[in-house]
């Protein structure tokens, strides 16, 4: 297969995980050790917010004041959107019971976890939109409480239209906390009695590394690195807009990656002549951070088929997958690893990310060759149940008697025998030979 690099990363996403790390383990271990006051303390240190954490109705309805009404229609349409998404895929979701054998009724129950935790950064951005994006997914899935958090915005307190998103999309109780010490906060129960059952959104490495140590202790939705993007284009393709995209997402962060794939030496000339120029007319955040991340983690692929980038885009696995090409719907049926599919030019991230339904919170790093992104699935159970009748159960504990004892396992199957002997006194039944050992 022939893939010609325009442009190599000089950077992967793994290469600043180790400082995270050490930063992020010391920090759980003092808010295990120290709880609220040690929470406080790093709220104060790091964000520099000494205000109540726990929002009062009061303190909420005072924020929403702020928001101008066409915000709060552009956040309630968007969190529609959402909403609705996560209800057509809890609707896909059902109970069901099955007769296996004669008398083995067998099923399962689609049922909400308890208690989620929600994050949403603000930190070089305000994420109005991630805020909506879980709370309202979680509440599609029936969770009954969420608690919401997001950090204090440049040293006042929250963002008052991520508090609105909150607000709208449901959540149950809103806090002011940022970084490891929300993700710990939720974990641990902290300030609300209620731990969470799963953790969810955003967040810059600090955070990410937070909920991946944690996991086990809490479900979380991804192992969340950098967000990327990648565009796979032909020669049928705008250039304009290829380039475009690529430096849309690449304003998140210094270490955000942004790829292209194409069959067309022209268009991707093209396209490297454009990305630096967008970059130079952003504003001075977005300038820098897309400006590091195109130079450090940028990359353009040149194949020779189709066929050739469907394989590349795979091996990549990008959290967003653009599609600037002809005969959508063959990409649509050969491209498998993605954490979220952009068809044709007339859609694309921004779309996704704010507004057009499907959740923005994705797999990164890979992740999407074996994950999805969050949905309600992430927030129910599949929990499965069972009952038999005695005429069953007879079939089922000869069976089940003999594997026992073949793996070893006699007190397993002296359950079946037990059963068999109470059921059907008298009667002869071959359940293997008793383990010795």
């Amino acid at each position: 297969m022939a893939e010609t690099y325009l442009k190599r990363a000089s950077k992967t996403p793994e290469t600043e995980t180790a400082t995270a790390q050490k930063v992020v383990t010391e920090m759980l271990a003092a808010i295990e050790a120290g709880g609220e006051q040690a929470v406080r303390r790093y709220a104060k240190q790091l964000d520099h917010w000494d205000g109540e954490i726990v929002m009062s109705p009061e303190a909420i309805a005072a924020a929403v004041r702020e928001v101008p009404q066409r915000v709060r229609e552009d956040i309630d349409f968007a969190a529609r959107q959402v909403r609705d998404f996560a209800l057509a895929q809890r609707r896909s979701i059902t109970d069901f019971e099955v007769e296996l054998h004669p008398g083995v009724i067998a099923g399962q129950r689609v049922i909400p976890v308890n208690v989620v935790g929600c994050y949403a950064p603000a930190g070089r951005y305000a994420h109005v939109a991630s805020a909506y994006m879980t709370v309202a997914t979680a509440k599609a899935a029936g969770v009954q409480t969420v608690i919401a958090c997001s950090s204090p915005y440049r040293g006042g307190g929250m963002h008052p239209y991520v508090l609105y998103a909150f607000k709208a999309a449901g959540a149950d109780v809103i806090m002011t906390l940022g970084g490891v010490q929300a993700i710990a906060t939720l974990a641990y129960g902290l300030f609300t009695g209620r731990s969470a059952d799963v953790v969810v959104g955003p967040g810059n490495k600090f955070v990410a590394e937070a909920k991946r140590t944690l996991f086990g202790k809490v479900g979380i939705d991804v192992f969340a690195g950098p967000s990327e993007v990648a565009v796979i284009a032909d020669d049928s393709a705008d250039p304009a807009l290829v380039a475009s995209d690529l430096v849309g997402q690449a304003e998140h962060g210094h270490e955000s990656p942004a790829w292209l794939f194409t069959t067309s030496r022209a268009l991707a000339d093209d396209v490297m002549k454009r990305v630096p120029a967008l970059i130079e007319t952003l504003p001075p955040t977005a300038r820098d951070a897309a400006g590091a991340a195109w130079r450090d983690y940028g990359e353009v692929i040149v194949c020779d088929t189709r066929e050739e980038v469907a394989t590349v885009s795979d091996r990549y696995a990008s959290e967003h997958l653009e599609v600037h090409a002809r005969d959508l719907d063959w990409w649509l049926a050969n491209l498998t690893c993605y954490g979220s599919l952009f068809l044709g030019e007339e859609t694309t991230v921004a779309y996704g990310d704010k507004a057009s339904g499907p959740n923005h919170v994705l797999p990164t790093k890979g992740a999407a060759r074996y994950s999805g992104g969050l949905s309600v699935h992430k927030f129910v159970k599949t929990l499965t149940w069972q009952r038999m009748t005695r005429t069953a159960a007879r079939d089922i504990g000869e069976v089940s008697a003999r594997i026992s004892r073949i793996e070893g396992m006699e007190a397993h199957a002296r359950t079946a025998d037990d059963r068999l002997a109470k059921y059907f006194p008298g009667t002869r039944f071959d359940l293997g030979e008793p383990v010795q050992v």
